[in-house]
């Protein structure tokens, strides 16, 4: 009984290991004698104390359900959400912005400072290069629409964690619906893997195209990180231009 047990835990830390990632667990001694009775003591990283005394996470665990019929209904019936503990530190709920009948939709990882102050994605200098990007394959930005995975900004720019993702997706997911686009580009891994629910690297994600109901889905590299590595543009060009040629393709048809 002692080693059945002994293993079904380990297989239930393996578990969870292949899908948190190594980082989030420590390493502690287990006794499993059942003679000594003694306390087990586990050790928790900094994230599972989050997930375990934080009251937000069953809160956007919780499925949502809307009434909106269309999209301006769904941002204001949304916007004073608090499924996650964003909220408490938002400055403003970052809905999305364009058109709302886009062919093409964009999603980054979450609001910046700049967003989260004015309300509106992608304004910063971040922003300035999308407009820019976007220019160059003749995309106004008016013409298509721009989210994120989340709409509140995480603390220090950080990147979202598995809950508040978890919490904000299905928001997404409507946006999507309401949206309904041909092509969708995720600016970044965390857009990416989040959207494409997988752990494929950038490199091996860039290039290729992926169904999302019936939707293309692409990927390339978020303008924030090519401002801090300028040597990627010239990926993210190649990505964009294969991007436009698609686009072209499917309004031909």
């Amino acid at each position: 009984m002692e080693l059945e047990l002994k293993k079904i835990i380990v297989e239930a830390l393996k578990g969870q290991q292949a899908i948190l990632g190594d980082d989030l667990f420590e390493v502690t001694n287990f006794n499993f004698s059942f003679r000594e009775k003694k306390e087990e003591k586990i050790s928790f990283s900094k994230f599972e104390k989050d997930v375990v005394d934080n009251p937000s996470v069953e809160k956007s665990l919780q499925p949502f359900s809307t009434n909106a019929s269309t999209i301006d209904e769904f941002s204001a019936e949304i916007s004073n959400c608090d499924r996650c503990k964003l909220a408490s530190t938002r400055n403003k709920f970052v809905f999305g912005e364009g058109n709302s009948n886009a062919d093409l939709m964009l999603i980054g990882e979450g609001p910046g400072a700049e967003e989260d102050a004015q309300g509106i994605p992608f304004v910063g200098k971040a922003g300035k290069l999308l407009n820019d990007i976007l220019k160059a394959i003749n995309f106004k930005r008016e013409e298509v629409y721009i989210a994120n995975i989340v709409k509140c900004r995480p603390p220090n720019n950080r990147n979202p964690l598995p809950e508040e993702i978890a919490a904000c997706i299905p928001y997404l997911h409507k946006q999507i619906e309401f949206i309904n686009p041909k092509i969708i580009l995720c600016l970044g891994l965390v857009a990416a893997t989040s959207l494409l629910e997988t752990k494929n690297s950038l490199t091996k994600m860039r290039g290729n195209e992926y169904d999302l109901n019936g939707r293309i889905v692409m990927v390339t590299y978020h303008p924030a990180a090519l401002l801090r590595n300028p040597g990627w543009k010239r990926g993210c060009w190649e990505d964009v231009q294969k991007l436009r040629k698609l686009y072209d393709s499917l309004m031909a048809n």
